[in-house]
């Protein structure tokens, strides 16, 4: 038997489809902090987008993005720059996520957002907060699983560091 998870503002998701998406946003984000970037890519379809950007811009429509990437190849080239042309202080970063909201929209497809704090912890030790925000996803079913079709990490604050240099 099928468990739905239902909302007053969504119709039902099924719990295996939840938890699924659920593995996706976790993994996304071990994967960022355990310094797997060349994996970064993987969790996007092959036509997948993401764009960095503040609340700012979204409030004001604007498409502008402190990163933005289109497709898998365009994934991997900003994944080959950071490891071979970047210069930067090194630093890893720590997710703290929040659960997704997930509306089905058809198509194999449903809308996601979550909220995230992201901590960045520097060699000397030091560790600061480095942005919170949220993401809005739309994750696409693959046959090995979900997929971000699209994510948009939306940051609260416009202050963004200079050293936006890992993917958020």
């Amino acid at each position: 038997m099928q468990t739905t998870i239902r909302t007053a503002s969504s119709p039902a998701v099924r719990e295996d489809v939840h938890a699924a998406i659920g593995r996706l946003m976790a993994d996304y984000a071990h994967a960022l902090d355990d310094d797997e970037l060349e994996s970064w890519p993987d969790f996007f379809t092959d036509d997948g987008t993401y764009r960095l950007t503040t609340r700012e811009n979204v409030a004001a429509g604007l498409p502008v993005g402190i990163i933005h990437c289109e497709g898998r190849g365009m994934l991997r080239d900003r994944v080959a720059a950071l490891r071979t042309a970047n210069i930067f202080e090194p630093h890893c970063y720590t997710h703290v996520l929040g659960p997704g909201r997930i509306v089905a929209v058809g198509d194999g497809s449903w809308r996601v957002r979550s909220n995230f704090s992201v901590y960045r912890t520097f060699e000397t030790g030091e560790s600061r907060l480095y942005g919170v925000g949220k993401y809005l996803d739309i994750v696409h079913a693959q046959a090995d699983g979900p997929r971000l079709r699209e994510r948009v990490a939306v940051l609260d604050s416009r202050c963004v560091d200079v050293l936006t240099v890992i993917p958020l």
